[in-house]
This record gives C-alpha cells, sequence and structure tokens, in this order.
C-alpha cells in the first residue's frame, strides 16, 4: 500500500504566538523536519495542510481554517490523486517524533490506528475517511468513524507524539536529547 503523509499546518499558532511549522527546531523548521522524516520512512507523497506556503505541495482546507479535520480530507483528497492508498497524518507542532515513535501505528492493520488519549499522529487507509468529514468535525470523531484501533502509547514518547503549542512545551522539547533528530 502506497503511503503517503500529510503535515497539518493549518491553525493558527496562537498559543505559540508564531507560526509553529516555521519555527526552528535543530536548526531546521519544524515542517522540514516532518517532511524529511515523511521520507525517510518512504513516502510516496509528502503533502502540507493549510493555507500557507513552506515550499512543499500544499492541499488548501476548504473552508481555510476549517481545522484539522478539514485539512485531513484536503490532504487526503491531494494523496489519492497521487495514487496513494493509506496516510500518515502528523500534526506540525511535533517535529520531534521519531520513526519508532510512529512504527506501531504504521504496522497497525487496516483502516488504521491513532494512540490513546492523542488524536494524531494517525494510520489511516484512504478509503476509511468517512464521506461526511469535514469542517467544525472534531479529531475524536473522525478516528472513531474511520474505525482506527486505539494502541496504548509509549511512555517514552508521549511528550515527542503530544508536540508543543506553548514556549514552555517547545523548551522542554528542545532540552530533551532528540537523537538525530
Amino acid at each position: 500500500m502506497a503511503l503517503g503523509v500529510v503535515i497539518l499546518t493549518g491553525g493558527a499558532s496562537s498559543r505559540m504566538g508564531a507560526d509553529k511549522a516555521a519555527l526552528l527546531w535543530g536548526g531546521r523548521r519544524a515542517v522540514d523536519r516532518l517532511a524529511d522524516l515523511a521520507r525517510e520512512l518512504g513516502a510516496a507523497a509528502v503533502v502540507t495542510s493549510g493555507a500557507r506556503d513552506y515550499g512543499l505541495p500544499n492541499a488548501a482546507e476548504d473552508p481555510p481554517g476549517g481545522g484539522p479535520v478539514a485539512g485531513v480530507v484536503a490532504g487526503v483528497a491531494a494523496l489519492r490523486t497521487g495514487g496513494c492508498e493509506r496516510a500518515l497524518v502528523l500534526a506540525v507542532d511535533a517535529p520531534t517524533i521519531t520513526p519508532e515513535d510512529l512504527a506501531p501505528l504504521l504496522a497497525a492493520p487496516a483502516p488504521g490506528a491513532a494512540y490513546e488519549g492523542l488524536h494524531l499522529p494517525l494510520v489511516m487507509d484512504l478509503d476509511a475517511l468517512p464521506d461526511d468529514a469535514g469542517q467544525g468535525w472534531p479529531m475524536g470523531r473522525l478516528v472513531e468513524r474511520a474505525g482506527l484501533a486505539r494502541l496504548t502509547c509509549p511512555p517514552s514518547a508521549a511528550e515527542r507524539l503530544r508536540g508543543a503549542n506553548t514556549p514552555e512545551e517547545r523548551e522542554r522539547l528542545l532540552k530533551r536529547p532528540q537523537g538525530d533528530r
């Protein structure tokens, strides 16, 4: 199954006070770190979903600012045209995740999985996306209606998977050993 990756970049970053996708982590923008991770995982296609251009293929959510599920819908549409059958959906505010953090999700059988207590990252077969998903849907509804399994979140990965929505959370993640990431 061809894997595509959607990086959600559409948030307002109001709690962070700066564009989370453009913030530097280890000298690289968050969006670039995640795109590199996607390529490392063998993604056939990588798209961002949001209103801004980060120099990667972009699928603008409809309407702009329509929320993360609208971003997933736009990203999935772009991946379908690229011949992908499965999506890994990443939040741009979690640029320190590792391939090991994602391995259980990527190994999950159809239709896919997300971690307990977290809606992102998730892995989903594209045909599992409900036809009526879109603006205003909470991510939990998408996970439930798509029939995604809930996996136990590895405690050692929880902070990386949750990501950083505030400067304080970002500082904590920056201080943690990240290996090569």
